[in-house]
């Protein structure tokens, strides 16, 4: 039995009004995908689309989206998410661009680099609050974050020899 291996690009949906984030479907972003494909990448881009792309999360709330494709051809997908100017749900266009945020090779490996990056916000975040109620929920989504069992889970994951987490490697 033989395995893809696949890539997941850990995207970020930004907007100007943050209340068209509701608006947003997992197929409205794999139809954008496909289109800009297509119009990048001609026949060849569509082939490797259909192959393997899928949208694998949608949170409609923060933006995050976590898209699946083949290892080989990560980078040309990579690649149109500078194209994409608005998604059109319902007749209705968001304006938007996609933000990637991290390229990995397995969901989990994703999952972390999200806490993480949600913790650096939330620092980013506190030197801006204005009042001691603010920064105290500020400090509070900090904490929550926190993962206190990632550690025993990445001294299993260095015991492992997977190497599904080497993006700059190809063969």
């Amino acid at each position: 039995m033989v395995r893809f291996k696949s890539r997941y690009l850990l995207c970020e949906v930004c907007v100007s009004n943050r209340n068209s984030l509701q608006l947003l479907e997992e197929r409205v972003i794999h139809q954008t995908l496909r289109a800009a494909v297509n119009r990048a990448h001609g026949d060849y881009g569509s082939a490797l689309f259909n192959i393997g792309v899928s949208v694998k999360y949608l949170n409609a709330h923060t933006g995050v989206v976590l898209i699946r494709c083949r290892k080989g051809h990560y980078r040309l997908l990579w690649s149109v998410l500078p194209l994409i100017t608005y998604l059109e749900n319902r007749g209705q266009k968001v304006h938007c661009f996609l933000n990637c945020l991290h390229v990995g090779g397995t969901i989990r490996t994703c999952q972390k680099f999200l806490a993480q990056y949600n913790r650096q916000q939330l620092h980013r975040m506190l030197p801006d609050c204005k009042t001691d109620a603010e920064k105290q929920e500020v400090r509070r989504a900090i904490l929550s974050c926190s993962l206190t069992n990632v550690k025993g889970k990445e001294a299993d994951e260095e015991e492992s020899d997977d190497d599904d987490d080497d993006v700059d490697e190809e063969t």
